[in-house]
């Protein structure tokens, strides 16, 4: 419980980190207790009444870090100053707290796990998750900061994630859907009320899907919390090409009409119930930051194209979903996928969706005891019909990148990497080494 290691704020992140890995006994550790209780001894403003900021928390099962994402240019378009936590991160943990869309510094990193290390050993130790760690890091560095805003993705479910300790202002939960089933369950309506688990009394609730479980509406009811549903109190429409418009709702609720929106490469209802959330929490937000935010939101790994490579996180059957709905709007195009995924999920069920529009399939191992290894995968795409070059079994992946590079060279017009946020990393890695 205790560490034996002398760290402070001058020990390099990288060591840091590594304490952090071996710290606790289990890598996730769904609970509220012990968090909890760190962040009291650290006076955390985590209610309302404790802080001046306005605090936006983002649950779902897909899509809740690209609301972020459009909710966070917005504000800065707009003039805010803002905090957002997000996770994991693909290739520097620092990605995973930044101030104004900026990565905060390692300095500022180690300086607050230096103070949540000698809080959790003061008195009676407590042992914290990795998760749980960054989580106080990033709320630390918000609080130090001053920032007006501070947005906070929930990283597993919502009722006993590490976020949830602070009472947000205005809760978002744009989908629910299945995985992560060995912690979530299999039930949709178990998973919604999960989720549901960051409402908090009398605060409003965004909801980003029209086709939401009962409980998720059955606890917003027993909050009374005032909700703002996709389709219902808010929708989007589309206009002439490339713009569209909105409708929605003030914290008045006075409808509000907004045209010649532009679209972004994220998903256009998670850029309607974006809309929606900033302005509940922030109505002065003009026209124009909208506008603007809008068109400059982008998000690592969500639709991210680099030259004929094109990234996306997309790793269960919902988001699988839409991604092969994107893909469709590009027919013709000769398309090689490479992807690597963890064992745990529902793979056949993923990929399915997104035989059609893939000509060849390259396979990569993960460096995760989580994951499945290059060749079961290969074996059960293979299986559902589709045609595989590659099972690399190198778990960083350097063949299968070198393979999809080469059929760029023969023909192919794109490669989609998918699967994984570590499949993601790996061809992101080789990427920058390749433009360097």
């Amino acid at each position: 419980m205790t560490s034996k290691l002398q760290l402070g704020a001058s020990t390099s992140l990288d060591t840091w980190l590594k304490h952090l890995e071996n710290l606790h006994s289990r890598e996730i550790d769904l609970g509220l207790a012990r968090v909890s209780a760190v962040a009291q001894r650290l006076k955390l403003p985590l209610t309302s009444e404790q802080r001046k900021q306005q605090v936006i928390v983002f649950s779902g099962t897909n899509g809740k870090g690209s609301t972020l994402a459009l909710t966070e240019s917005m504000a800065l378009a707009q003039g805010l100053t803002v905090g957002s936590y997000t996770s994991p991160h693909f290739l520097h943990f620092n990605e995973r707290i930044k101030i104004n869309g900026r990565s905060v510094s390692d300095e500022a990193i180690t300086a607050a796990f230096t103070r949540i290390e000698a809080a959790r050993l003061e008195s009676e130790p407590v042992s914290l998750s990795y998760f749980e760690f960054a989580t106080l890091a990033g709320l630390l560095i918000f609080e130090e900061a001053a920032v007006d805003l501070w947005l906070l993705e929930v990283g597993l479910g919502g009722r006993l994630d590490a976020v949830n300790i602070v009472d947000a202002n205005l809760a978002v939960l744009v989908t629910v859907a299945q995985d992560h089933a060995e912690y979530l369950g299999a039930d949709l309506e178990v998973i919604g009320q999960e989720k549901a688990g960051t409402f908090r009394q009398n605060c409003p609730v965004v909801l980003g899907s029209n086709n939401l479980p009962a409980s998720v509406y059955k606890t917003a009811e027993q909050l009374n919390c005032p909700v703002f549903q996709l389709g219902k109190d808010f929708q989007r429409g589309v206009e002439a090409e490339g713009l569209w418009a909105w409708q929605g709702l003030t914290n008045q609720l006075k409808a509000i009409y907004l045209t010649d929106l532009p679209l972004t490469a994220l998903p256009a209802n998670n850029a309607a119930t974006a809309v929606q959330a900033l302005l509940l929490v922030y109505p002065q937000l003009s026209e124009q930051a909208i506008k603007q935010g809008l068109a400059q939101a982008k998000l690592t790994g969500r639709m991210q194209r680099e030259g004929a490579w094109l990234l996306d996180v997309a790793h269960n059957p919902e988001a699988a979903s839409y991604l092969a709905a994107r893909l469709a709007e590009q027919p013709g195009k000769k398309r090689l996928a490479l992807v690597g995924m963890m064992a745990d999920k529902d793979i056949p069920a993923t990929l399915s969706p997104l035989l059609p529009l893939i000509d060849a399939w390259v396979v990569t191992s993960l460096p995760l005891p989580r994951a499945i290894k290059a060749e079961k995968l290969a074996a059960l795409i293979a299986k559902l019909g589709a045609r595989v070059l590659l099972a690399d079994s190198d778990e960083q992946g350097n063949l299968a990148f070198a393979t999809a590079q080469q059929q760029l060279l023969e023909g192919y017009d794109e490669v989609l990497v998918m699967g994984s946020f570590f499949t993601l990393a790996q061809v992101l890695r080789q990427l920058q080494k390749t433009e360097a």
